[in-house]
C-alpha cells in the first residue's frame, strides 16, 4: 500500500504482495478487484454465511455494484438497500432479488441475516441495523467520520457489528476468479495515463461510474 510508483509503468513491490492473475481477466477488469472487489467478497466471507441465509448491500456504488454481484454469484438471495430511484434498475440488472428503500422496508420484505455496509453513511448504516434478523450480521467497509449509533435492540437480537478490510489473501484470488470467469463485472471509466489529471478530477467530484481505471 505504500510503495511507490503505482501510476507509473514499472514499479518495485514485495513479490509477497503479489498475486497471479487468473486466466481470461483483462487488466481492465483486474484492477479494481485489488481494492473495491477483494474489500467487499472479504467482508462477505467474513460474515460466514450459511447457504439459507439472505445477504442485503447498502450503498449501490463503486463498493456496492460489486458486492450485489459477488453474492448472487456465490448463491445468495441478495437485496439492495437504496434509497435512489435511478439505482433500483441498476441493481436489478446486478442481480438483486429485492430492492428496499431503507432499513424498515428492509425489515418489511423479511430481512437480512448479513448486511454489507458499502456506503460512507453511518446514519444509513445505523438505520439499516432494523432489518437485521435475529444473529444477524452487520460489516462495515465503508469508512466514515460519523458515528454508529445503536439501541439495546441489538442486544435482544443478539446482532454483531464486525469491521472489516481485506482480511487474507485466498479472497483475493477468489474474488479475481469469479471475474475472469465472467460471474462478476466491473462497471468502469477507462483513461489514458496522459489524462490521469481528469480522471482524478473526475473521481473527486463524484462523477465516475463507478471505479476509474488508468490503462498504461
Amino acid at each position: 500500500m505504500n510503495a511507490p510508483g503505482s501510476h507509473a509503468e514499472y514499479m518495485v513491490a514485495y513479490a509477497d504482495a503479489t498475486t497471479l492473475l487468473p486466466n481470461d481477466i483483462s487488466y481492465e477488469q483486474a484492477a479494481p478487484v485489488f481494492c473495491a472487489g477483494y474489500t467487499v467478497w472479504s467482508g462477505l466471507r467474513f460474515a460466514d454465511p450459511k447457504p439459507h441465509e439472505r445477504i442485503a448491500v447498502l450503498g449501490i456504488g463503486g463498493l456496492g455494484h460489486l458486492a450485489v454481484q459477488y453474492s448472487k454469484a456465490a448463491g445468495f438471495y441478495t437485496i439492495a438497500i437504496t434509497h435512489s430511484k435511478d439505482k433500483e434498475e441498476l441493481s436489478s440488472k446486478l442481480g438483486a432479488d429485492l430492492i428496499a428503500s431503507n432499513g424498515e422496508t428492509l425489515k418489511q420484505a423479511g430481512g437480512a441475516d448479513v448486511i454489507l455496509v458499502t456506503s460512507n453513511s453511518y446514519k444509513a448504516a445505523s438505520e439499516s441495523l432494523k432489518g437485521l434478523r435475529p444473529d444477524g450480521r452487520m460489516v462495515l467497509m465503508g469508512i466514515s467520520d460519523e458515528p454508529l449509533i445503536v439501541t439495546s435492540e441489538i442486544i435482544g437480537n443478539r446482532s454483531r457489528i464486525i469491521g472489516s478490510q481485506q482480511n487474507d489473501q485466498e479472497y483475493l484470488y477468489e474474488a479475481l476468479d469469479y471475474v475472469a470467469k465472467g460471474k462478476v463485472k466491473v462497471i468502469a471509466e477507462t483513461y489514458p495515463l496522459h489524462d490521469i489529471a481528469r480522471a482524478y478530477q473526475n473521481v473527486a467530484a463524484g462523477n465516475v461510474r463507478f471505479r476509474a481505471i488508468i490503462k498504461i
